[in-house]
């Protein structure tokens, strides 16, 4: 009675109307269609194996490839190995930096109170270095642990209060509380957002791989979500965890993944005690050909990662080590907050992106993730190409063109649904819809924060970075973004004109 409970439970009956839905559209769209479009042989063929298209889909696929290659074959390996070792592979001490600011009363309770479980679940001495801002943070963390910890001489709790300046201030603030403990070189530090709940064994199954693997500083691990918010910005955000995912095991068989996810990540503490490194995170910076140097307000993930590059160590990704976020929307808004957010996202990126390129080098990053940093900056511009062509030719040739381009969009994306399944993350009906979204809404934002980079905002403290320009120089970067906005935009119109042979329409 109770298995069949479930299978007839409401969520599993909206998944299965979602379903139905969605494959009768693709089935609606396919009796529309002119198959002469899909004939190799014929004139009207549009699906021509161009370099763009087999460009795209064979970065997909061996981003896919690699990814299901380190999470099915490699990392199982791995595992088996490292929990051979035992104990052995254990740090001699392990320190759990947490920082909160402006989380709501019950989310910094179920936090910290994960965060102390899973404390006591590794057996080496812990250290909790927090920083927080209000006073009755504090409170309330002396009431969690002295419920939650069993053993005070295993747990420890040191309390650093920051300025509530921005949370990179109270990064460097207990990351110097932590040079002061003076940890040994073989310890580990996690730094745990103060939204992640950590989820059991997370703790133990990330630091051991610290001493199986000699040259890795820095991991990060498996993020899972519960957002406060509709339907569709719950879906948008879980189907950007599984492809989050799905990358990080791809860059991890290289051991080049991308960023030290702030949510959770853990660090050798002999690297993280080093001046650069905490300078990096507190006032990281990138001096551009255009707008001059600026502070970055926001990635520190990215800021830590740099850094741990520079000392040249290797970053990991742990896939069973998991985590969950609670996500707070920054407008109740789907639009608006989506834009937000890719807005503080892919500025993050790209910023990091230029400087990484330019002053690491492909010796370094090796050429595979060389050749991953040189495609994000072109891939915004190839992800537009299909929906402006085919528009274009919609109004030009043959409305036939936008029905077979919305019949490849819901098939493909589909598919690419169906994949997520390997990833062992949850999937939905509506993440075909999320897909396309974030691949056509995030491209337009990526084009707009490559041409404003030193513009950055806080989603959740709402401040914005002060340049300290003269008024001249700010009327100048802001009308010189523009500009280059503008010369951007009317290249790739003119491009795709050129794909259509528009020239010899009009004549």
């Amino acid at each position: 009675m109770e298995f069949l409970r479930s299978v007839f439970s409401r969520s599993n009956a909206e998944k299965f109307f979602g379903w139905s839905v969605l494959l009768s559209v693709i089935a609606l769209l396919a009796s529309f269609l002119d198959f002469a479009y899909l004939d190799p042989d014929h004139k009207k063929f549009l699906f021509f194996l161009g370099a763009v298209g087999i460009w795209r889909y064979s970065n997909a696929t061996m981003h896919y490839v690699r990814g299901m290659y380190f999470l099915h074959w490699k990392f199982p390996r791995m595992r088996k190995a490292v929990d051979a070792l035992g104990d052995s592979v254990l740090p001699s001490h392990v320190y759990m930096v947490v920082t909160s600011f402006r989380i709501p009363a019950e989310t910094t309770y179920k936090v910290y109170q994960s965060v102390f479980r899973e404390s006591q679940r590794v057996s080496v001495p812990v250290t909790v270095i927090v920083s927080i801002v209000e006073k009755g943070d504090e409170r309330l963390i002396r009431e969690i642990m002295e419920k939650e910890v069993i053993d005070p001489e295993q747990v420890r709790l040191v309390i650093v209060r920051a300025r509530g300046t921005g949370k990179r201030d109270g990064l460097a603030h207990a990351f110097r509380a932590l040079s002061r403990q003076m940890p040994d070189d073989d310890a580990v530090v996690g730094v745990v957002d103060g939204d992640t709940l950590l989820l059991p064994g997370c703790v133990d199954n990330a630091v051991k791989f610290f001493g199986y693997l000699p040259t890795v500083g820095g991991i990060t691990t498996n993020e899972h979500c519960e957002v406060e918010g509709g339907k569709l910005v719950r879906e948008w955000h879980t189907m950007r965890f599984v492809q989050r995912h799905i990358n990080m095991c791809s860059m991890a068989v290289s051991k080049r993944v991308l960023t030290m996810t702030g949510r959770l990540s853990f660090f050798r503490a002999s690297a993280m005690i080093q001046p650069e490194f905490i300078k990096d995170v507190e006032a990281d910076y990138l001096d551009h050909w255009r707008l001059g140097r600026f502070q970055f307000l926001t990635g520190d993930d990215k800021s830590s990662w740099f850094s741990l590059m520079s000392q040249g160590w290797d970053t990991f990704y742990v896939p069973d080590s998991d985590t969950l976020t609670i996500e707070h929307p920054p407008d109740d808004n789907f639009f608006k907050a989506t834009r937000q957010l890719m807005y503080r996202w892919y500025g993050n990126s790209l910023r990091q992106n230029f400087r990484s390129v330019k002053l690491l080098g492909w010796k370094r990053l090796g050429l595979f993730t060389t050749y991953v940093l040189y495609d994000q900056r072109v891939s915004m511009w190839t992800c537009l190409l299909g929906l402006t062509a085919t528009l274009c030719a919609s109004l030009l040739f043959s409305f036939e063109y936008l029905l077979v381009y919305l019949f490849w969009i819901v098939t493909s994306r589909t598919i690419v649904t169906g994949l997520f399944i390997f990833s062992g993350h949850k999937i939905d009906p509506m993440y075909p819809l999320a897909l396309y979204y974030n691949q056509v809404v995030g491209s337009v934002m990526k084009v707009y924060t490559m041409m404003h980079m030193d513009q950055q905002s806080w989603t959740r403290q709402k401040t914005t970075l002060e340049t300290g320009s003269a008024n001249f120089d700010k009327v100048l970067n802001r009308w010189s973004s523009k500009a280059m906005l503008f010369s951007a935009v009317s290249i790739f119109f003119g491009a795709v004109a050129l794909l259509l042979d528009i020239s010899n329409i009009a004549n």
